[in-house]
C-alpha cells in the first residue's frame, strides 16, 4: 500500500506489543467513558488439602461486574456452591458500587442456573460453539 505499515499474524507476540494494543484502547476509552477502574475478582473453593475445587473469576469496571468464569468440580455441583460463589461475587460488586453483573454461558452449560439466580438473557449468538449457543445474561443489582 505504500503507507509505511504492514499487517502481520504473530504467533508469539512480545508482551510489550500486546500491552501496546491494550494500552492504546484503554487511552481511547478513557477519553470518552472515563477511567474504567478495573479491579479483578477471584473467589476460590478449596478442599481441606488446599486444592482448588472451583471458583469464580472476573472483574469490575465502569460500575459493572463481569463474570469471566465460574467452575465447580463435579462432586460440588448441585450442592449450593455455585449459588454461594455468585452471591459472594454480587455482594462484592455492590461494595464496589456496581449497578449490575454480566456474564455469558453456553447452551450446554448453566443458563438455567443463572436464570434461577435472577439473571435475564439479553442476547444469544447461534453456532458458538458450532451446534450450540452462546448466551449473554445480566442482573441488575441496583438502579442506575
Amino acid at each position: 500500500m505504500g503507507d509505511g505499515y504492514t499487517l502481520a499474524l504473530e504467533h508469539d507476540p512480545a508482551p510489550a506489543d500486546v500491552d501496546a494494543v491494550r494500552s492504546g484502547l484503554a487511552a481511547y476509552n478513557l477519553r470518552y467513558a472515563g477511567d474504567d477502574s478495573f479491579s479483578p475478582l477471584t473467589l476460590l473453593v478449596r478442599g481441606d488439602d488446599g486444592t482448588v475445587a472451583g471458583g469464580l473469576l472476573g472483574g469490575s469496571y465502569w460500575s459493572w461486574l463481569y463474570v469471566e468464569s465460574l467452575w465447580l468440580a463435579e462432586p460440588l455441583r448441585r450442592r449450593g456452591w455455585g449459588s454461594r460463589l455468585l452471591a459472594r461475587a454480587e455482594a462484592l460488586a455492590i461494595e464496589r458500587g456496581c449497578i449490575g453483573v454480566h456474564l455469558d454461558t453456553t447452551s450446554f452449560q448453566a443458563r438455567g442456573f443463572y436464570e434461577r439466580q435472577g439473571y435475564t438473557v439479553w442476547g444469544i449468538l447461534d453456532n458458538l460453539p458450532p451446534g450450540h449457543q452462546r448466551i449473554f445474561l445480566q442482573k441488575r443489582l441496583r438502579p442506575e
